[in-house]
């Protein structure tokens, strides 16, 4: 196995959920960290919070991905203070709303396409060639079942992460004459904020999303992330979909 130890990774949307549990894992491993997200609070929360324990050091960046000049500028700060990261997992995305198209609110729609879309390439356009010059290193792309297979409701949500699916491929496809590795996980139902943001904060339709069964947790998702990013350096895993055990598709699931 790679060992992490010393070296930098890069986490978006590290806030909650799997960002957040990814860096949790790569601390403990004595990676430094630099995390970013678009809430200041809970990012000075968990530097200290990882600091402290693991005594690595963490770097925060507060902005939102969607915003292609303050993402412009932290490349420039990546490139200015030398901050390459040997892993970087583009984690940054949202669902919300569970419309048919022909009721759907295009409001919704602009913050999963220029979140989920663009500010996916916005980020990996500024990171990827500082990667390149160094000619190593992981880069996980967070996808979703959603990414696989359609299902009612899901819509412009499964045509971002098509989209997601589409571009990890064609990232491995760009970068074939590099050492860098590109891969996807595509995650079935994991209990974290997602479903919280998805029903506009109505705490009781995203619980009943998790009812029933055994959801998958951020830390689980983080530690498969984990693996993936510390095996032998030849060996590449394009792409991983991962679900409960009690479920079997996008819609199925085994509820008691």
């Amino acid at each position: 196995m790679v060992s992490v130890k010393n070296k930098l990774v890069l986490i978006t949307g590290a806030t909650s959920g799997i960002g957040k549990a990814c860096a949790e894992i790569y601390a403990q491993n004595g990676a430094n960290l630099v995390i970013t997200g678009r809430r200041d609070d809970r990012l000075a929360k968990i530097q200290k919070d990882l600091e402290d324990k693991y005594n690595v050091k963490v770097t925060p960046y507060c902005f939102d991905v969607r915003d292609r000049e303050a993402v412009e500028m932290f490349g420039e700060e990546l490139k200015n203070k030398n901050l390459t990261p040997y892993i970087f997992i583009n984690n940054a995305g949202l669902a919300k709303g569970v419309s048919p198209i022909q009721e759907g609110n295009i409001n919704d729609w602009e913050d999963m396409i220029d979140t989920n879309i663009k500010g996916f390439l916005y980020m990996a356009r500024i990171v990827l060639p500082l990667m390149v010059e160094k000619n190593t290193g992981s880069v996980i792309n967070l996808g979703s079942i959603a990414g696989s297979q359609v299902y009612p409701g899901g819509n412009v949500y499964n045509a971002t992460k098509h989209a997601v699916r589409a571009l990890n491929q064609a990232m491995n496809m760009d970068l074939l004459k590099t050492n860098i590795r590109i891969s996807s996980i595509e995650p079935g139902a994991v209990e974290t904020e997602f479903s919280l943001v998805r029903f506009d904060g109505d705490k009781e339709k995203a619980d009943n999303v998790y009812k029933g069964f055994q959801p998958l947790t951020g830390a689980d998702i983080a530690y498969i992330i984990y693996f993936m990013t510390t095996l032998p350096e030849h060996i590449n895993i394009h792409n991983l979909m991962v679900t409960p055990t009690a479920q079997r598709s996008a819609t199925l699931f085994n509820r008691q």
